[in-house]
């Protein structure tokens, strides 16, 4: 997802019509793609090279469903002060003002946020999803692309929502939990498993 996050960088950059963000590049531990270029930007090596960077902010971009643990690994690994985390917010989204989204969080292009809620840190909410009023998206969880989250909904630490899943208000997924794409929610899903379908219905345990 470092691909996506570099173009919100640069589209937040445009919208804005005055430098907002200076890409630097990559940072990736496969010692393969150290050197290499993506996009036009640097794969500029492991995670020992951030230091070499101390006035850079970071987002930790790892977000799919076989690894939605990386990110807080990553992030305990590197040990640095959420100030160092940047908040990347693509312009289209419409968040309420009321809203707070925490560092290293990345909000998608057409995301819709309505009062009251809530996207932790390093948390990611991708394209076109629909956070009604006091949702809370906690730190590390993933919400994948065209998911409706019902009023009051809470998505716990590390939990992952596939893309097209409809979640009734006050619904809580828990956390390091798995819903998969296309699921109808409509009542509590249990941390550290995956469940699936509509009907919704247990597959088994999360990785």
């Amino acid at each position: 997802m470092g691909r996506a996050i570099a173009s919100l960088c640069a589209r937040e950059t445009d919208a804005a019509g005055r430098p907002v963000w200076n890409v630097l590049g990559f940072v990736d531990e496969d010692p393969r793609l150290h050197g290499a270029a993506v996009d036009g930007l640097p794969v500029l090596g492991g995670l020992p090279v951030v230091a070499r960077h101390p006035g850079a902010r970071l987002v930790v971009s790892i977000c799919h469903v076989d690894f939605h643990g990386a990110r807080r690994r990553i992030v305990e690994t590197l040990g640095l002060p959420a100030h160092r985390y940047a908040t990347i917010v693509h312009p289209t989204a419409v968040i309420d003002p009321s809203c707070t989204v925490g560092p290293g969080a990345v909000v998608m292009p057409q995301v819709c946020a309505l009062p009251g809620g809530t996207v932790g840190a390093h948390a990611v909410v991708r394209p076109q999803t629909m956070m009604a009023a006091d949702v809370t998206v906690r730190d590390y969880a993933t919400v994948a692309a065209q998911v409706f989250l019902g009023r009051g909904v809470v998505v716990e630490e590390e939990a992952y929502v596939g893309a097209g899943t409809k979640v009734r208000e006050r619904a809580v997924v828990g956390p390091r939990a798995v819903v998969g794409m296309g699921s109808l929610v409509l009542g509590p899903v249990p941390g550290h498993e995956v469940w699936a379908g509509s009907p919704l219905r247990r597959l088994g345990p999360a990785v």
